[in-house]
Formats: C-alpha cells, sequence, structure tokens
C-alpha cells in the first residue's frame, strides 16, 4: 500500500480542534504532499464529541483511510474512546496533568506533556494544543520552521504578542519531544508538488465563478453553508451578486428569476432545503430557464443528524417537482470534481434549458483535500446554448426564432426540443413566461379550452432534450481488470474509498474492479449492463439504508446486484469497512453488510 499518515486530534466542541487540523493541512501541503481531512463533530456549540482525522502521503490521498498514525487527544473522552484503535508504530501525545492514558497496544508510544512546566495555561488556555504540534511535528522529523511559518499566519490579526506566546509554546513542545519522544519510523518525505486544499463546498463556489456565474443566493444550511460563505466573501472580486433570503422557497425563485434575466444562477441547500424548492425546480422546467442546484447531504429524515453525511437524496431528486420534464442530476467523485462538475453543469443546462441539480453530500462539503493547482482552470468554455441577448451582449441565439409576420416563438417546436431562448428586453422577442401549460409565443392553453394537441405536442416538445442530454454525457468506465472477480459499483464521493478497497483486495490476491457513477440522468443504463455483461460477482457500495442507486439502476435497467454494502450511521465508509464486507460476502455469509463504524463508539 502506499505510504500515509494520520493524524487524529479529539475534544469537546470549543476545544479548539480546527485550528491545529488547519496548521498540519497547511505544514503538509507545502511539503508536496497530498492530504484528505475529514472531521466528525456534534451539531452543538460547546461540548460533545469531536475527531478531525488530517491523513496525508506522497501519493494522492483519496479518504481518511483506516488507521491512526498519531493520536492527540484534548480531553478524556477522547483518550477513553480511541487510544485502544491505535496499533504497533502509532503514538498518543496528550496533557499529563488532565488526562490519564489507559491501556496502549504493543508498540504504541505514549507522550505525556507535562503542560503546566511547558507553558503557563492562566494566559493561554490552548496551550497544549500548540504544544502537541510542536512535539507532533518533531516526531514526523518535519523542522520547526514550517510550523513558526503557519503560526505567524494564524495569529498575526491578534498581534505580535500573541505570534510570539504561541510560536514559543510550540518551540517547548519541539524540543520537549526531542528529548523524551521517540521520532516516527519513517520521517514524513517532502515533494515538489504545490497543493491548494480546498473543501467542497469552497471547490463549488470556485467552480461557480469559473462557470461564469453572476447571482448565487441560498438560505444558510449545513453543510451547504460554505458555498454561501466563499461567495459573500469573493463577490465583489468575482463580479457576482450574493443574496441571503428568507428561506428555500425564496431561494429558488430568485434564482430562477435570475437566470430568467439572462445570468447564470446557482443555489445550494441540503435535503430539507431541497425539499422546499421542488416546487420551483417544476417551474423552471416548465419554463425552460436554466439553473444549477447544490444539494449537498446529510444524515436524514427531517432534521436528522444535521452534521453527519449520508447519501440518502436521491429518490428526492429523482423525483423532485411533479410530472415528466428533462433534468441533468450529477454526483461529485471528489472535492477536485466538484469544481470540474459545475462548469459543465452549466454548460449542459443553458443549452438544454433545463435545471441541473449537483448531489453533493457532508464528506465532500466538509471534507478537505489536496488539490493540484493545475486542476483550477479559471479558463473555462462557456456555452450559452441559443440564448438571443442584446446587442451588446454575447448570446448566439438563432434569428429564425422570429416568425415571418414579427412575432417571436419562445417555445418554438423544433427536431431538438431546444428553441431560442430570448432574455427580457431583446427588441421583438417579446413573450409570455408562465408556470401553466403554453403555446409556442407562450400564451396558455387552459384559459378556456386546454388543447390536447398543443398539450401534448409541447411535452414531447421539451422530452426531445432527454436524447439530446444522454449524447452529451460521457458514460461510466470500468477501472481495474475486466475480468476481476468481483466488481464494486459506487456513486459520488464513494469513489476514493473504494478506489483503495480495490487496491488492498488485489494486493491479497482477491482482484477487483470498480464502476463509479458520476452522472445519475442521464443513466447511459446500456452502457452501464455492456460493462458489466462480463462480470462476476457485483457488489453495490452506498451510505444509505434502503439501497437507493441500486433500487434506481435495477428501475432502470432491471440489473439486480449480487451483493450490497451500506452505511447509514452518519460517517464514511473506511477501506477496512470494503475490504472485509466483500470477503464476507464472497464466502457466502451473506448478501447485505452493514459496517460498524468502531472508531466512533
Amino acid at each position: 500500500m502506499k505510504q500515509t499518515f494520520a493524524i487524529a486530534i479529539g475534544g469537546a466542541a470549543g476545544q479548539g480542534v480546527a485550528t491545529p487540523g488547519d496548521i498540519f493541512a497547511k505544514i503538509f501541503s507545502r511539503r508536496g504532499l497530498s492530504l484528505n481531512a475529514y472531521n466528525a463533530y456534534q451539531s452543538i456549540i460547546r461540548g460533545g464529541h469531536t475527531l478531525l482525522t488530517v491523513r496525508t502521503g506522497p501519493k494522492p490521498v483519496t479518504n481518511m483511510g483506516d488507521r491512526i498514525d498519531l493520536l492527540i487527544p484534548l480531553n478524556q473522552d477522547t483518550m477513553d474512546r480511541h487510544l485502544r484503535l491505535l496499533r504497533s508504530g502509532a503514538a498518543c501525545i496528550y496533557n499529563a496533568d488532565t488526562i490519564k492514558p489507559g491501556t496502549a497496544a504493543d508498540g504504541v508510544q505514549l507522550c505525556p506533556l507535562p503542560v503546566s512546566e511547558l507553558a503557563d495555561i492562566t494566559r493561554n488556555k490552548v496551550a497544549q494544543n500548540t504544544l502537541a504540534m510542536g512535539a507532533g511535528l518533531n516526531m514526523m522529523g518535519i523542522g520547526f520552521a514550517a510550523l513558526e511559518e503557519a503560526l505567524k499566519e494564524q495569529f498575526k490579526k491578534k498581534g505580535e504578542a500573541v505570534v510570539a506566546e504561541n510560536v514559543g509554546v510550540a518551540r517547548a513542545g519541539y524540543d520537549y519531544a526531542a528529548a523524551h519522544f521517540q521520532p516516527f519510523r519513517n520521517p514524513l518525505p517532502k515533494t515538489e508538488k504545490r497543493y491548494a486544499v480546498l473543501s467542497g463546498n469552497i471547490a463549488m463556489a470556485m467552480g461557480g465563478a469559473a462557470a461564469g456565474v453572476k447571482f448565487y443566493c441560498a438560505y444558510p444550511m449545513s453543510p451547504s453553508t460554505g458555498v454561501l460563505h466563499w461567495m459573500a466573501a469573493h463577490a465583489r472580486k468575482a463580479g457576482i451578486m450574493v443574496r441571503q433570503v428568507e428561506d428555500e422557497i425564496g431561494v429558488i425563485n430568485m434564482a430562477i428569476g435570475a437566470a430568467h434575466a439572462g445570468v447564470r444562477s446557482m443555489c445550494a441547500t441540503s435535503g430539507g432545503g431541497f425539499a422546499l424548492m421542488s416546487e420551483g425546480l417544476g417551474m423552471s422546467a416548465m419554463i425552460e430557464t436554466p439553473v444549477v442546484v447544490i444539494d449537498c447531504q446529510r444524515a436524514g429524515p427531517s432534521t436528522g443528524v444535521p452534521t453527519k453525511t449520508e447519501q440518502g437524496d436521491l429518490w428526492q431528486m429523482l423525483g423532485a417537482a411533479f410530472g415528466d420534464y428533462p433534468r441533468v442530476i450529477a454526483a461529485p467523485l471528489d472535492i477536485a470534481d466538484c469544481f470540474k462538475l459545475i462548469p459543465e453543469m452549466f454548460n449542459l443546462v443553458d443549452r438544454f434549458q433545463c435545471p441541473g441539480l449537483v448531489l453533493c453530500d457532508l464528506l465532500l462539503s466538509e471534507g478537505r483535500l489536496g488539490v493540484d493547482p493545475k486542476d483550477l482552470d479559471f479558463n473555462q468554455v462557456v456555452d450559452r446554448g441559443e440564448l438571443i441577448l442584446p446587442l451588446n451582449g454575447n448570446g448566439n441565439g438563432a434569428s429564425d426564432a422570429i416568425a415571418a409576420n414579427g412575432g417571436y416563438k419562445r417555445y418554438k417546436f423544433t427536431d431538438s426540443g431546444i428553441s431560442p431562448r430570448a432574455v427580457p428586453g431583446v427588441p421583438d422577442h417579446i413573450h409570455t413566461v408562465a408556470t401553466d401549460e403554453h403555446m409556442e409565443d407562450g400564451v396558455l392553453i387552459s384559459d378556456e379550452f386546454t388543447n390536447p394537441i398543443k398539450r401534448r405536442a409541447m411535452m414531447e416538445k421539451r422530452m426531445r432534450k432527454v436524447a439530446g442530454i444522454e449524447a452529451s454525457v460521457p458514460p461510466p468506465t470500468l477501472w481495474g481488470p475486466r475480468d476481476a472477480e468481483v466488481t464494486l459499483i459506487g456513486w459520488g464521493s464513494t469513489k476514493g474509498v473504494i478506489e483503495e478497497a480495490c487496491e488492498i483486495l488485489n494486493e491479497q490476491g482477491l482482484s477487483a474492479n470498480q464502476l463509479q457513477i458520476r452522472w445519475l440522468v442521464p443513466l447511459h443504463g446500456k452502457a452501464i449492463l455492456e460493462l458489466l455483461k462480463d462480470a462476476r460477482h457485483v457488489i453495490i457500495v452506498e451510505n444509505n439504508y434502503s439501497g437507493q442507486f441500486a433500487r434506481y439502476l435495477r428501475s432502470e435497467t432491471s440489473f439486480v446486484a449480487d451483493g450490497h454494502i451500506r452505511k447509514y450511521d452518519g460517517e464514511p465508509f473506511m477501506p477496512h469497512h470494503i475490504v472485509e464486507a466483500v470477503r464476507e460476502q464472497l464466502d457466502g455469509k451473506t448478501k447485505l453488510s452493514v459496517p460498524v463504524h468502531e472508531i466512533m463508539v
């Protein structure tokens, strides 16, 4: 397996778990190391249990991994929960004044810090955090200058005195570790690569800016709020109008209104907020106005577990609004893909004048990944489709949308189902826009007598877009040996952990390959069946209770998997969950595995 190193920092909310994680991430990325970070936290301001895991290495790190190499417990609760999970070669750095370690496994190094001797805890309430960072970096073989630079950047707004105090405390921890603790067997390497550390929310917001979004609105709802934060912070520089709206009903209607006026418009929410947006999406479909909606899934139903991850909104996406209409639904595969997907989605919805739904989840939204800056291309090709703008605009609409008598037909019947779209204010392109069914010029068909011929023709016109959408979206591909003993199917954020599970299985002598679904609508069912026709044993992996993707795949293709691995405790998969479940199923013990997330017990 690839060389990685995982740090877990745990404590109660309010103890400063996030800051050490941010500093470690910054130091690792500057050493040219890839990283993946995940914060398991509770939805309270103070108290509860939080565990932030930062995993790093010279090769791409795609998930939080299976093991902890360095545990930094900031309270007794974290020590009690996680010390027993450490294995030989790991270490635990803790405050010897307040925390008792208990019994560790053979080969685990216990590293007590005499915090009250090394720092003035009456002045610095989080001295144990800074001491532990210094000690940990010494044991990893990383020079103190990297930590000093990061601390200066972290605390510069608080003044030189605060900076100097934290640097001094960190130095004390660094030197104490050099004198009293054994360094890790393999010092963390350094490469010439450079990574940007992004959350999925930031990546999607940046992707929106790259796509040319000019209007963004949202109601704050975890775990999607980070998109709003980035947009608000960069609105002026990026030339984006940003609005926080009173509720998600207002959000979707405002976003569609901005899109109707001609700009690229986006909004983000979570499952509960998306439920309120559902009727508005139907309006987007009926008036054929493109809009992009991001749903960052969390554990439901209802308020559910607001700070935990799940893939439970698929069927809500598939059934959003009522009636039949063309739509595009995609699930980003990782945090870098969160950036790439948004411009792709906008080009599709602009071309086909329909809503586009991005099905993210908390794991990606609030997780962090080291992303190669080369993957963040802000010079995106922008395809606005058949959009007619005023003379000073950039549209490329077809002039034949105006009939010989001078009348503009906004919903003109075409072979593709796409009618040239004029934004309000374009001369000679007056038309009616309403949520009722309509004729080609937008005039309603049901005021006095519902015209069944027009209704049927207009419905068929809209649905002709489906074939064009399917032709514009690439089918999925199979990764790994075609004749593998087991094929693992996942969708969205499970890509990285399934990928590592396949690597482990192949190293253990069990050949495995992976089919990861990014585009959910269109699904490319025929292509999937072609890829699976020679599969020997197919297992579907997903973060929900009922197997929502398995049910969707069966409804579209009649394909029934041989087995299922499902997780719905709010925590993401770890590689060993999948590896163990695959072996369990191949041994004939079960067809449904539900792994237990022991790291949070």
